[in-house]
């Protein structure tokens, strides 16, 4: 290759540590010479590489402060359910029954029935855990979390949800309790986890869902007939306690 070809070819072509840019997509400057100089406008902390950064940091926040949970089980519910409801006073129960268990209690760590859990498992003494998440409305974390982690990223939320917790009690929610559900039955389903025990707790709310999912969902083959049995139905606090303890030792062992 001639000397010519060289120089035409390094105008073209431009390597900024692992990417390699051409032709208009190559940027003036350096790497280094952008990280040193003071000026020009910060549009960049915006980035999608930026965010990579952000995004690692709080999975590295979150384990940290994670790691060390005793056996917890995750608490999901509406952040609408009133104080004075039967649903409110049935989340205190778990919360405080899950503890008496042996486990610790994650919910979203906002009010509702997540305050209701947390109030449950802060009053049995146990470790009362809230995984918030930056929202436009966001109401802060409730007063009965006494180990709390704000997240930016939903995906990053959920994956604690997931990893820290050894089963799921899901009171009646939303759309966010539905899409901690339907994530937590997906990933059972296709064996990403295994040995999850998920349990929804109130009959007559989950009932006409479950009725969907046999007669419609099922009927028409978008699911089998045993993924009803990645979940448990029930009205019943012991035993909804019972059931998540039933295959997670409040170790964290997994028991038959």
């Amino acid at each position: 290759m001639s000397d010519d070809s060289e120089g035409l070819r390094a105008l073209e072509e431009q390597r900024l540590g692992p990417v390699l840019r051409r032709r208009e997509q190559i940027q003036s400057g350096t790497t280094d010479q952008r990280l040193l100089d003071s000026e020009g406008d910060s549009e960049w902390v915006h980035t999608d590489p930026w965010r990579v950064m952000r995004i690692q940091s709080e999975f590295v926040e979150g384990f940290g402060a994670l790691a060390e949970l005793p056996a917890a089980i995750s608490v999901f519910g509406s952040a609408r359910t009133p104080v004075d409801s039967p649903e409110y006073d049935a989340g205190v129960r778990i919360g405080r029954a899950l503890v008496e268990a042996g486990f610790a209690v994650i919910t979203g760590g906002g009010p509702g029935a997540m305050e209701a859990a947390n109030k449950g498992a802060s009053e049995a003494k146990g470790v009362s855990v809230g995984l918030g998440i930056e929202l436009p409305f966001e109401q802060g974390l409730n007063s009965y979390v006494n180990l709390g982690l704000n997240f930016r990223y939903f995906f990053v939320r959920k994956m604690m949800f997931v990893k820290y917790g050894h089963g799921f009690v899901v009171l009646p929610g939303g759309l966010g309790t539905l899409d901690e559900l339907f994530e937590a039955l997906t990933l059972v389903q296709t064996q990403k986890v295994t040995r999850f025990p998920i349990v929804l707790f109130g009959t007559k709310y989950w009932g006409g869902l479950v009725d969907w999912l046999r007669s419609t969902v099922i009927a028409q083959g978008k699911a089998a007939e045993k993924d009803l049995l990645l979940f448990h139905v029930t009205d019943d606090v012991e035993e909804a306690v019972a059931l998540v303890s039933k295959e997670v030792g409040p170790h964290g062992s997994v028991t038959t």
